[in-house]
């Protein structure tokens, strides 16, 4: 990463808007994951590191959508019942080995290849069989309840693009075009730490003054969900040199680092002057509420992410600053979350020219919409209100307060979470 040292800033001298630091970030930052290929049962929730082609039809040929009985449609009657001999049967993977004669009707499965000449099939619950002869009534029409060759993937056809993340669904056609590997991207390494003589692993003692470290297992925990494998390095004490110590040895073989809290200005803050020792350290002091103060910089070949000691700040830019640059390190595509219109069940109002970040739940209202309903408490230490919220609303620079019933943007951790 190559930001300069003022690029926190806009040439006013203001806090960097949230948009425009996204936008940066994404000029910058580049794939650093590597590639390894893998059979299809491993590739799933991995990112796709090549373009994939079909190299057949899907369906490879014309297939019976439906139980019931093929036939041409010249052979159906006008008018009245179709009375037609069935004279063979065709199940899937057992095609018949000759073309269809005029006049008759052949018994046929669902998946089963469509002999040449037949094309209509009609199902089973709408005939009889009196005999060796099947009868139907009027109001058929052509083709119908046949899946046609090509209709899916045509041979040639891009089906999925490098930098898509592997769902079953995409493992489900790249197996339907006969794939049974796939190269994608190695999981990023990422080592998480926290800083403070006051913090304290859960399960150990905490007297007074202390409290226990809950940011390092959501951090940990964010990490993850996106596909990162995870070092944790443990709590470290209010020490320069053990800080140091510590971000130079991860650096050594990490792609990624995440601290919580130390990036401010004080006598004990010491991660931000081992970042500025070991490498650099670009302080995104951002338009945005909760989020400050946050930082990214490099240590070694290592990016650097410093998250607000608070933890629903911590979670508020990680998700909307720093998942971005870790998709883009993983080489994914998608890198911008996917945010939905909804209307508020509350009012409020914010600062003009701040982008802020509500913790909201959904609720249905009478007619049947979805309504988000603010959080009570908001503060940014307030663990509780992430744990009861579906999402955030974001509210953009401009707007000055929101009216019950306005619509927002929202945001699902569904969407961020992975």
């Amino acid at each position: 990463m190559t930001t300069a040292a003022n690029d926190c800033f806009t040439p006013a001298g203001e806090l960097m808007k949230l948009d425009a630091a996204l936008a940066l970030l994404a000029q910058r930052i580049k794939p650093v994951a590597g590639v390894e290929t893998v059979p299809l049962a491993r590739a799933l929730e991995r990112t796709l590191a090549e373009t994939l082609k079909a190299e057949r039809d899907v369906p490879p040929h014309d297939n019976a959508a439906v139980d019931g009985f093929a036939v041409r449609f010249a052979d159906v009657a006008a008018d009245g019942e179709t009375r037609l001999p069935v004279t063979g049967r065709v199940a899937a993977g057992h095609p018949l080995e000759r073309p269809a004669r005029p006049g008759e009707a052949l018994r046929i499965f669902t998946g089963a290849p469509v002999p040449e000449g037949i094309d209509t099939i009609v199902m089973q619950e709408n005939c009889r069989l009196e005999g060796e002869t099947v009868v139907f009534g009027p109001g058929l029409r052509a083709g119908v309840n046949t899946r046609r060759r090509g209709e899916d993937v045509r041979a040639g056809d891009i089906i999925l693009e490098e930098g898509v993340r592997l769902r079953p669904q995409e493992i489900g056609l790249a197996a339907s075009v006969g794939r049974a590997t796939l190269a994608v991207r190695t999981p990023l390494r990422a080592a998480v730490f926290s800083t403070g003589d006051e913090v304290r692993d859960p399960g150990s003692p905490a007297p007074d003054g202390c409290i226990y470290d809950a940011n390092r297992y959501v951090v940990g925990g964010l990490l993850a969900g996106l596909g990162c494998a995870v070092t944790d390095l443990g709590i470290l004490p209010d020490s320069l040199a053990a800080v140091r110590e510590a971000l130079e040895r991860a650096a050594a073989d990490h792609h990624l680092i995440v601290t919580s809290g130390g990036i401010s200005l004080g006598d004990e803050d010491h991660v931000r002057a081992a970042v500025e020792a070991l490498g650099r350290l670009h302080l995104w002091r951002l338009a945005i509420k909760p989020g400050r103060p946050l930082a990214l910089g490099q240590v070694g070949g290592a990016v650097f992410a410093g998250l607000p000691g608070n933890p629903v700040a911590a979670m508020v830019t990680f998700l909307r600053i720093v998942r971005p640059v870790i998709l883009a390190l993983a080489g994914r595509r998608d890198t911008a979350p996917r945010f939905y219109k909804v209307r508020t069940a509350f009012a409020y109002r914010k600062k003009v020219g701040r982008r802020e970040f509500l913790r909201a739940h959904l609720v249905t209202d009478a007619a049947g919409e979805p309504r988000a309903v603010k959080y009570a408490a908001d503060g940014s230490g307030i663990l509780t209100s992430m744990v009861a919220a579906d999402g955030l609303v974001e509210l953009p620079e401009w707007m000055e307060a929101v009216k019950e019933g306005d619509a927002v943007d929202f945001l699902p951790f569904a969407e961020v979470f992975r």
